[in-house]
């Protein structure tokens, strides 16, 4: 899944791959989307345990239509790189253990001291090893690219704050506003329904002007959208006061989604796609886990699961968190070289991107 954006960017021309990310960052919108609301009616009617289960039919489904609709391709290395995946995934356990044990350990006790520094350093010793080996999983010299450096930055604190906001928006739905787990989705689908209908606009856009406009503005609209919740959140605040904020962060997250996959993917030569997809998806998902985990942090430090007050004297600075880190995103985006548009401004010229003859068949993807 990871190499999708790769699939995709050899499948389609570059004049039209704005476009192309708008309906992947559309159709990521529309899982996001469901899952709320098909989770919300597992958890409440079955048990939570289900959503697990939810995975295997459509992973099996999805398996002959892989290798019947996908063509083969093949990247620069011919083996795995299995220190350098061990070193960063418990690198990245420590760290996340820490985060999440602070407030329960207190944040100079032992596990927690010992899981941030020995997390540092696992991922010392990881940067380390990708110098050296001769097929590392992460290539570092793909961050000397300023485009590549900014663009993943941006994508990092964007993730951390958005994921972390929307984990304890949706409690707050729950636990202070007394809707069900299915009720909660639903509400929140002015949010997340947002890039099914903004996504696809937002990449055929990109292919007429600069991307890192779109991406700073998403960031402005999210933050706007979150600092504004943090706000006006009480206890007995209504609904009806929130459905606005909710649909500016699905606004400006939508803005986000194609454009920057634009972003990342030319900021690399062709050869360097399949690692730069990869690498860029993955720190999307690592940026959700310690975006939840730090902001429930800040929460659980200023506030807790106690009195409705208590929910929201930790709510509102760990919002606050997240929007400092969703300001700060979109001035490392402006800070990223102005990447010439595929459009009509470019015609005549070869495509910044070439892909490879074969590629080209699996447009079906």
């Amino acid at each position: 899944m990871l190499l999708s954006l790769t699939l995709l960017t050899a499948a389609v021309p570059a004049e039209r791959r704005g476009m192309a990310y708008g309906i992947w960052g559309a159709v990521n919108g529309l899982a996001v989307a469901s899952g709320s609301l098909i989770g919300g009616a597992v958890v409440e009617h079955i048990s939570w345990q289900w959503i697990f289960w939810l995975n295997v039919p459509i992973g099996v489904a999805l398996l002959p239509l892989a290798r019947l609709r996908l063509v083969e391709s093949h990247g620069p290395a011919d083996r795995l790189d299995v220190v350098g995946t061990v070193l960063a995934s418990l690198g990245l356990l420590g760290i996340t253990f820490a985060l999440i044990q602070g407030n329960i350990d207190g944040w100079t006790s032992a596990p927690v001291l010992a899981g941030f520094g020995l997390g540092a350093a696992l991922l010392v010793a990881f940067v380390r090893w990708e110098l050296h080996t001769d097929a590392p999983m992460l290539p570092m010299p793909l961050f000397r690219s300023r485009a590549f450096s900014t663009v993943n930055a941006a994508g990092l604190l964007m993730y951390l704050g958005m994921f972390g906001s929307i984990f304890l928006l949706t409690q707050f739905l729950q636990l202070i506003q007394g809707y069900s787990p299915l009720e909660a989705g639903v509400r929140m689908l002015p949010w997340t329904a947002m890039p099914m209908i903004i996504a696809p606009l937002a990449g055929a856009l990109s292919d007429r002007v600069d991307g890192r406009l779109i991406v700073a503005t998403g960031l402005a609209l999210m933050a706007t959208g979150i600092d504004w919740q943090a706000a006006i959140a009480e206890p007995g605040l209504s609904y009806a006061a929130q459905v606005a904020l909710f649909a500016i962060s699905g606004v400006g997250m939508a803005l986000f989604f194609a454009p920057v996959s634009a972003l990342v993917m030319n900021s690399v030569s062709p050869a360097e796609q399949g690692i730069a997809s990869g690498a860029s998806n993955a720190l999307r998902e690592i940026d959700g886990t310690l975006g939840v985990a730090l902001l429930a942090s800040v929460f659980s430090a200023r506030g807790g699961y106690g009195a409705p007050r208590e929910f929201t004297d930790g709510l509102t600075p760990a919002l606050w968190v997240g929007t400092s880190a969703l300001a700060l995103a979109a001035v490392l985006v402006l800070l990223a070289p102005r990447q010439r548009p595929a459009g009509p401004v470019a015609e005549g010229k070869a495509p910044a991107l070439a892909a490879p003859g074969p590629a080209r068949h699996s447009a079906s993807v």
